[in-house]
């Protein structure tokens, strides 16, 4: 039952965002302040999975990595300051599309990264790695790009990202260090647990914003649907350049198109209240990540599965 939920978590997202959508009360009567300690869980249980050889991929594969965090990092912010240039967005979805493209990796992409037969412990390690450089680089990379139009709280930004992302993880390792056996019987069903928390926060956002999601309307789902697709095509196609095998290839597409969207959208609460439809692109953007991850996927796996049986 647990690999099934893990498996379909798409499906389940559109699910729970179509549901949310068209009968908003489903989950409007929680309150948005409950995302933060939602994505909290979320961190949680990946610092229950993360262990001392994810930090040593880290230190023993520092080009893949150090490769990884300079894409996610350049390509997916360029692309969403690209695209809201091109599209001519209003400033409130041009502000929230540019705090997805500069969150870290989504908390999801590793079970992505392992359906779709890619290397697992790069995409384990560029998430870590990632997250743990979003305190700093998030705040830096929004003031750079939308400081021009809106007063942005670099520093309230970064206490954000510590007590949202960084903090749930250090416990979820003082967890696993100090508590090894509950840790070891949470660990099987965490990438459900976990799935089934991202679809309860997407639904929340959607929630809480469905008429505005209908205002919005199709061009703010065209800009969100092409900032991933183009980041997926992107991180995939530099992995080729540089002559990466294929499923550290593989491993970041996934980390560069599958954004934190959750946090973009936790930020744009915190910080841009002032602009409501800024929580707008987090939204889709977290409801069609995990669509075009699953299609992602399968299309991955398949083909893996082509080049053994050759």
């Amino acid at each position: 039952m647990f690999n099934f939920i893990a498996r379909w978590m798409g499906a389940l997202v559109l699910l729970v965002a179509t549901l949310a959508l068209t009968l908003p009360a489903t989950f409007a009567w929680i309150d948005t302040w409950t995302i933060n300690p939602l994505l909290g869980v979320i961190m949680f249980g990946m610092g229950l999975t993360l262990s001392p050889h994810d930090f040593k991929v880290v230190l023993s594969r520092p080009r893949d990595i150090l490769i990884g965090c300079l894409t996610q990092f350049t390509v997916m912010p360029l692309l969403a300051l690209g695209l809201t240039w091109a599209f001519s967005l209003p400033q409130e979805l041009a502000i929230g599309v540019i705090l997805v493209g500069c969150c870290p990796g989504g908390t999801a992409s590793n079970v992505i990264t392992y359906l779709a037969k890619g290397d697992l412990a790069l995409s384990v390690g560029m998430t870590a790695a990632s997250t743990l450089l979003a305190p700093l680089l998030t705040p830096l990379l929004v003031w750079a790009m939308a400081g021009t139009m809106v007063h942005v709280d670099t520093l309230g930004m970064l206490l954000s990202i510590v007590y949202v992302v960084i903090a749930p993880i250090v416990c979820g390792l003082l967890c696993q260090r100090f508590l090894p056996l509950m840790t070891r019987r949470l660990t099987p069903v965490l990438p459900a647990f976990s799935s089934l928390v991202i679809a309860l926060v997407v639904g929340i956002i959607v929630a809480h914003n469905a008429d505005r999601l209908l205002t919005a309307g199709l061009l703010v789902v065209a800009v969100v649907v092409l900032h991933n697709l183009l980041g997926l095509t992107i991180g995939f196609t530099i992995g080729r350049l540089l002559r990466l095998q294929k499923p550290k290839c593989v491993a970041l597409s996934i980390e560069v198109g599958m954004q934190n969207s959750g946090l973009a959208s936790s930020l744009a609460v915190l910080h841009f209240a002032a602009y409501p439809l800024a929580t707008i692109p987090g939204a889709v953007f977290s409801v069609w990540h995990n669509i075009s991850g699953a299609l992602v996927a399968r299309l991955y796996s398949t083909l893996s599965l082509r080049r053994h049986n050759r």
